[in-house]
């Protein structure tokens, strides 16, 4: 289990002393200083503190890294395979490179203010990300990032025996499909078909506990049974309204960070016991990004 964040006056030290650490909030973020990341990319020793320190904050920031796009990828690569996505675009020249770009030309619908995990659509969600800006407004366009193991810990005892053992249901055809004309929503579905998760998942690295719902959940699939529902009412809106509470959780401002981008800064997350929040506050102005997306595993 993670010990919970102090955030000191004076930077943490490391281990071997390679990285200046920030704490940001008491239970997620750190900022790290006199970082190469491309230098990163290549030495095992700095990206195995690297992750350690990821484990601990579950969100690193590091500041004015003019790297290549392929250090990006490299660094990516070291916490393993990476993903492309069906519905934004990569980077021709560097496979799992995700562009997302949003300009003048940007549909209005295609909004990203949302509590999320990154594709829990996939039986296997992505492990985590790595997510520079390249091009940001001069001012918004900020990212919050949620602990949600912190947000488990924090539900009282009776919504948490409540929980145990439920799953859920996860869908891109409900999320990225629903603009879409229904034919190729449908195809959409049937190349991701919803993936069913655990509500209180375990990570498989730290042990600790996370709620494991967000916006692309959309039901229960094991609620309705004698012990939950006596009538209608208890499962329909009964399931509904405790499924969208667990969702509110997320919200909460004591188990939230938020970054300010500036050029060439990153963003690296553990998907598996966060989620995020990418402020659309910043219209007309241009917020461009790239995000490396990790291959995970099933949640079990």
């Amino acid at each position: 289990m993670q010990d919970t964040i102090d955030p000191d006056v004076e930077p943490v030290a490391t281990p071997t002393g390679s990285f200046e650490v920030h704490p940001l909030t008491v239970h997620i973020g750190a900022e790290l200083r006199g970082v190469d990341l491309g230098e990163v990319s290549r030495n095992s020793d700095l990206f195995a503190e690297l992750r350690s320190l990821l484990l601990r904050y579950k969100v690193l920031f590091v500041r004015d890294q003019d790297i290549s796009r392929a250090e990006h990828v490299a660094l990516a690569e070291r916490f393993g395979p990476l993903e492309d996505h069906p519905v934004a675009g990569s980077d021709p020249e560097h496979p799992g490179l995700v562009r997302i770009y949003k300009d003048l030309d940007s549909p209005a619908e295609h909004y990203e203010n949302a509590y999320h995990c990154d594709a829990t659509w996939r039986e296997a969600p992505p492990m985590g990300c790595v997510l520079r800006m390249v091009e940001g407004p001069p001012v918004g366009g900020d990212t919050i990032w949620v602990n949600m193991a912190e947000a488990y810990r924090r539900l009282p005892e009776e919504v948490k025996a409540r929980v145990e053992g439920l799953r859920a249901r996860h869908s891109i055809e409900a999320s990225f499909g629903a603009n879409m004309p229904v034919e190729q929503r449908l195809a959409l579905h049937e190349r991701f078909p919803d993936a069913e998760h655990p509500v209180i998942r375990t990570h498989p690295e730290t042990g600790e506990k996370v709620l494991f719902v967000n916006a692309f959940t959309t039901h229960f699939t094991n609620f309705h049974t004698p012990a939950n529902v006596r009538f209608g009412f208890d499962y329909t809106p009964g399931g509904s309204e405790l499924l969208n509470y667990l969702i509110r959780q997320a919200a909460v401002p004591e188990y939230q960070v938020r970054w300010r981008w500036t050029k060439n800064s990153f963003a690296i997350w553990d998907n598996r016991s966060t989620q995020h929040y990418a402020v659309q506050d910043y219209w007309p102005a241009v917020r461009k990004m790239e995000r490396a997306g990790v291959i995970g595993d099933k949640t079990f």
